[in-house]
């Protein structure tokens, strides 16, 4: 007898598709749910079926991976924060937000997924199932991070684990020991721009949050984020090995090798 249908609450980006893929190989049946606006149309050619909803519909998401036979789900994919202020609740979303501050930190996403496990669907971190989406030891492409780089690097993270305890963002970017941007509302790509636009040949960093929940928001990397690094003039992206989810790999390291760019897992 196979392994049950694992349930997938999908976001945006390339994630969601790249967590399918790799749960098929594993030999898992995934069942979707891609928010309407958010979830790359090609994600319903990846898995067994596919729902769609709208931002905020959580008792939809309950039934739709309860009727796929799911009693485990993942979160896999960001949803752009600007919409959290646009939802359309159903009326357990509008349960859950009644008891809601605000959405500005994990306790928002422990609170949906406290619901949907009152539903039925126990809520499990995507991290172990795609273990070669994990970011490694050491450079991805040819090019490592120099040692000015990495100290660069090291400000950078501790910046971000503590912005991270106060769930402002992941993303910082740094020349010199200096910061020149953080991540707030507007997201990765704009704070790589925002920094760059300021000086040339700035190190960037994604952190992890000190006691993340591994079931959400992991940070995630991909052949986008070098283009973005690329257009504001940065230098090198730094990531935590390990608990970094990097995206098409191989594409990835291709477009820093091309673009003179060190990104490496530390």
């Amino acid at each position: 007898m196979g392994a049950a249908p694992i349930g997938l609450v999908a976001g945006s980006g390339r994630f969601p598709v790249l967590f399918a893929q790799a749960a098929a190989r594993a030999g898992r049946t995934v069942v979707a749910v891609a928010h309407e606006g958010e979830t790359d149309p090609e994600l319903p050619r990846h898995v067994a079926g596919c729902s769609w909803v709208k931002l905020g519909q959580l008792g939809r998401i309950a039934e739709a991976l309860r009727g796929g036979g799911c009693s485990e789900a993942v979160f896999c994919g960001g949803l752009r924060k600007i919409r959290l202020f646009d939802l359309r609740p159903d009326w357990l979303g509008v349960k859950v937000l009644a008891g809601l501050r605000g959405f500005g930190d994990d306790a928002a996403l422990r609170a949906i997924a406290d619901a949907l496990e009152r539903e039925g669907v126990r809520v499990i971190s995507p991290l172990g199932l795609v273990p070669d989406l994990l970011a490694p030891l050491g450079p991805i492409g040819r090019k490592p991070l120099s040692d000015e780089q990495r100290a660069d690097a090291g400000v950078g993270f501790s910046v971000g684990r503590a912005l991270g305890s106060l769930y402002v963002g992941q993303t910082v970017v740094v020349k010199r020991g200096v910061v020149l941007a953080v991540e707030a509302l507007e997201g990765t790509d704009a704070c790589i721009a925002r920094g760059g636009a300021l000086v040339e040949g700035a190190v960037v960093v994604k952190a992890f949050k000190p006691r993340q929940d591994e079931r959400f928001d992991a940070p995630a990397v991909g052949p986008e984020t070098v283009a973005a690094l690329q257009a504001a003039r940065c230098a090198a992206l730094a990531v935590e090995a390990g608990k970094a989810v990097v995206l098409d790999r191989e594409a990835m390291a291709a477009a820093a090798d091309r673009a003179g760019i060190a990104v490496e897992g530390l």
